[in-house]
């Protein structure tokens, strides 16, 4: 995986019809497309309901509702792309919390973004659910201050929970 500001000639996963799913941990799955609106700060957002990861204990697996959101700055990453990423991580056992800080991790490399934020919802398990949220903003910009502001308020009004 590696930054770079690819066109969409680049995106090798979009349109393949011959589109090869894996289920273990691959970071190099994610592409890039250049930000064609870098004269403005907005948010991507993206719902993926069908996570799935393993236990790295029980081996059983964990599902989980994902909420990835991030201002881009030169790169954004293909949606295809992150779909086959989250994916990879079918097979993959690690703790909820670890899950959520890796994927954060991966698109900060991958994208260099103003701001991201990864929030992962996951079901429970033995009656009790797990929320893990991290979040980025890019040092010395207004970004890495509104990410602390953003992390000090997080889930101040949490939703209800009707057992998701």
């Amino acid at each position: 995986m590696t930054r770079q500001n690819n066109s969409i000639s680049d995106i090798t996963h979009l349109g393949n019809q011959g589109t090869e799913y894996t289920f273990d941990y691959n970071p190099n799955l994610l592409e890039t497309f250049e930000n064609q609106n870098q004269h403005r700060d907005y948010f991507v957002k993206f719902n993926f309901p069908e996570f799935t990861t393993l236990c790295p204990i029980t081996h059983q697996p964990d599902f989980a509702t994902l909420y990835i959101s991030y201002v881009p700055e030169i790169n954004m990453v293909e949606s295809k792309s992150l779909k086959l990423y989250l994916f990879s991580f079918r097979n993959h056992g690690d703790f909820h919390e670890d899950c959520i800080n890796t994927i954060a991790d991966d698109l900060i490399k991958l994208m260099d973004p103003k701001y991201l934020e990864v929030w992962g919802k996951f079901t429970p398990r033995g009656g009790i659910s797990i929320d893990p949220y991290v979040n980025y903003g890019k040092k010395g910009t207004k970004w890495e201050t509104i990410a602390a502001d953003r992390l000090a308020q997080h889930d101040m009004y949490p939703e209800k929970i009707d057992n998701r």
